[in-house]
């Protein structure tokens, strides 16, 4: 039980309702914000999200070989984890204040923090 000693919990509760507001005001953003990853020079790029969902895949027709697809599937596996990457990177940046000003220390479960 508190007995008031110096601590407003109307004022806490605000303050913690703003935080989570601007914590879902950022999750949006992140959700629209399109980040690039590539892979081979550029021969092949992917755009995904800031929340990590692939929007677009580019690929250069110079890096198409038929007798060699797999090089191309591991050059569009690398854009894709590099355009995550670059996802996660942005998540930290705009998330990660946030979710410790929340008491999330590293992050909040199902963010990739």
């Amino acid at each position: 039980m508190f007995s008031g000693g110096g601590v407003d919990m109307q004022q806490l509760l605000q303050q913690a309702q703003k935080m989570q507001q601007d914590l879902a005001k950022a999750q949006q953003e992140l959700a629209e914000t399109p980040v690039e990853g590539s892979a081979g020079g550029g021969l092949v790029k992917a755009t995904v999200t800031g929340s990590g969902e692939l929007k677009a895949l580019e690929i250069d027709p110079k890096a198409v070989d038929p007798e060699d697809t797999e090089t191309l599937a591991d050059l569009v596996v690398a854009a894709v984890r590099d355009a995550n990457s670059a996802a996660q990177e942005l998540a930290q940046a705009k998330l990660g204040p946030l979710a410790q000003g929340l008491g999330g220390g590293g992050g909040l479960p199902g963010l990739p923090l």
